[in-house]
């Protein structure tokens, strides 16, 4: 048994149930499970398949390659138009899922058989980053940020404009652009670790969760 994902399990409070039984529904896949990103992550051959989460309003399970799966029933969902790969199956109630279990467990196994094609997404970027308004403002009265964001590699700039214009609320965006500001400061990415802990550096593997509960 995985300690880890069993303390990620007891601090899933609203969604405990619900995660309990797609973890059920999961192990009968033959899928290796794991903790990575802080959330219980399944594998085949190292190579990730799917992983778990709770969200505000639901829970939810997310393949990695969901664009390659055939969706029959029409129940995956693209979070937004900057995620390219991932699909996922959202969840509110334990009910729904037993409904489902047969169609969950044939995506998993259709995932398994898209990585053991060696199927790849091909990604067509959008060369033409998408510069808010918002942001511009933030850098026109703070030239420390201004100064520090053009430190960031090309990478980690772009991640950060898809976060920022991915909102349609203006003050949401400038909320974004705020909390992102010590990350930023610190010539750190959107997924960058920043408590030092992680074991997958530079990028954060949740570790900080497992910190705040110690």
């Amino acid at each position: 048994m995985n300690r880890s994902i069993e303390e990620f399990m007891d601090n899933s409070f609203q969604w405990t149930a619900e995660l309990e039984l797609l973890r059920t529904i999961i192990s009968n896949t033959g899928l290796n499970e794991e903790l990575k990103w802080g959330c219980p992550c399944y594998t085949f051959n190292n190579a990730n398949i799917a992983i778990l989460g709770g969200f505000k309003n639901y829970c939810a399970l997310s393949f990695f390659k969901g664009a390659l799966l055939a969706d029959t029933e029409k129940l995956l969902i693209q979070q937004t138009q900057n995620v390219h790969a991932a699909r996922q199956l959202r969840f509110t109630s334990v009910s729904e899922i037993n409904k489902c279990e047969q169609i969950i467990t044939s995506y998993l196994f259709e995932a398994i058989e898209i990585e053991k094609s060696g199927l790849k997404i091909e990604v067509e970027h959008d060369n033409e980053l998408h510069i808010t308004p918002e942001f511009y403002e933030k850098v026109n009265s703070d030239k420390e940020f201004e100064l520090a964001f053009d430190m960031l590699t090309p990478g980690r700039k772009r991640g950060y404009h898809f976060y920022f214009s991915d909102a349609k609320n203006p003050n949401t965006r400038r909320a974004r652009i705020e909390k992102s500001t010590a990350r930023i400061l610190m010539g750190k990415g959107l997924n960058d670790c920043i408590c030092g802990w992680s074991k997958k550096m530079p990028s954060c593997d949740g570790s900080h969760k497992m910190l705040k509960n110690q």
